[in-house]
């Protein structure tokens, strides 16, 4: 592989990183804020709502360095290494941990009669999205560790 490609994807990565630490910082107490105002009867919603997407962008985080640091193993041409396999495992991880955590929010939204069907689709896009990523990482960890058991064998008998 190139390394223009991994370049490429290593800025990708940090841009993403980069607005959704913004988001965190100042456009979500803003909205929380202002929708507070709007919406005076689910005012009380607002710093549950805050909370849990505070706590979602912690595994998305992990999940991001995971994804940064495999991206340099690339570079390094050590990919195929029990480290790759192991932050591909917590990749996974952490997309079934922000599944979980929107489908409790959406729960508890449903629960106190405050999901909106917008939110409920941004909410859904996420649980799913979360879901593909959670089985893409799967798959590709065991396509890796097809691939250095392979490696291993191919090493013993030559």
């Amino acid at each position: 592989m190139k390394r223009g490609t991994t370049i490429f994807l290593k800025a990708i990565v940090i841009l993403i990183g980069l607005t959704v630490l913004t988001l965190c910082i100042f456009l979500l107490p803003w909205l929380a804020n202002d929708t507070a105002k709007m919406f005076p009867e689910y005012a009380y919603l607002k710093y549950p709502v805050l909370i849990g997407l505070y706590v979602t962008a912690i595994p998305f985080f992990i999940a991001l360095y995971q994804a940064f640091r495999l991206l340099n193993r690339i570079d390094n041409n050590t990919a195929f290494s029990e480290f790759s396999v192991k932050a591909l495992n917590n990749i996974k991880y952490d997309a079934m941990i922000i599944s979980f955590i929107y489908i409790i929010g959406a729960v508890f939204l449903l629960i106190v009669n405050a999901l909106h069907p917008g939110i409920a689709l941004i909410g859904l896009t996420i649980i799913l999205a979360s879901a593909v990523i959670a089985v893409f990482a799967e798959v590709l960890q065991r396509l890796l560790r097809n691939a250095i058991d392979m490696k291993s064998e191919n090493d013993l008998t030559v």
